[in-house]
């Protein structure tokens, strides 16, 4: 089927990708949710400019929509009901075990009349982190609910051994942690990040990042 990937530039939305390219979807666009300003993405606080060039490295076009979190849902239906008008006949979500995030996109994708695809769905924590990493995958962290000095760590398996240990989700589902993937099997080219200032906005930690291709 003719996809998209709903995006936010991390390890679940580029693993989900990955497995529905290896079932024989086609992703054709990634949708990323950005700040009503344009300047940063609505989930993990990067800069809309990286998100651009991540998906340059990958080769699959990303359309940003510009959002407040009240305004989500609508603005979500319309771009894709703009993607419907162009052949998109479903979406692919990284979601794994949140079972109120499983419903709001089967609703939303019925009410738009497309597929929703959860590649990750029911899976292990450890069992993606295991797979992501095999696949040589590589992603840094750039946003804890933490400590602060999580920020810029690689994601590999001592780091999420250390986060189960205190009680987060090995995934960071609860948003304990967000993670922006360098390199791995569906990009062309891979990435090289620049590390910027630690900022705290509302109890979170976001490192600011820059990104070049390598």
């Amino acid at each position: 089927m003719k996809v998209f990937s709903s995006w936010s530039g991390g390890k679940e939305c580029t693993l989900a990708t990955y497995k529905a390219i290896s079932q024989g979807h086609e992703v054709l666009y990634l949708i990323n949710f950005i700040s009503e300003d344009g300047e940063r993405s609505r989930s993990h606080g990067i800069k809309a400019s990286v998100l651009v060039l991540q998906a340059e490295a990958i080769g699959i076009p990303l359309i940003q929509v510009k959002t407040s979190w009240e305004n989500y849902e609508e603005n979500f239906k319309k771009v894709v009901r703009e993607l419907k008008d162009k052949g998109i006949e479903g979406g692919v979500f990284g979601d794994m075990d949140l079972e109120e995030h499983r419903e709001w996109v089967g609703r939303v994708c019925s009410e738009v009349g497309i597929k929703a695809f959860l590649p990750l769905w029911g899976i292990k924590a450890e069992k993606l982190i295991e797979e992501f990493l095999k696949l040589k995958f590589k992603a840094i962290v750039v946003a804890t609910r933490l400590d602060k000095n999580f920020l810029g760590k690689v994601l590999d398996k001592a780091l999420v051994r250390q986060i189960s240990e205190i009680g987060s989700h090995p995934c960071g589902e609860n948003g304990e942690y967000h993670t922006f993937v360098t390199d791995g099997p569906i990009f062309r080219k891979a990435l090289k990040v620049t590390k910027g200032e630690r900022k705290e906005r509302d109890n979170v930690w976001f490192w600011d990042i820059s990104a070049d291709l390598q």
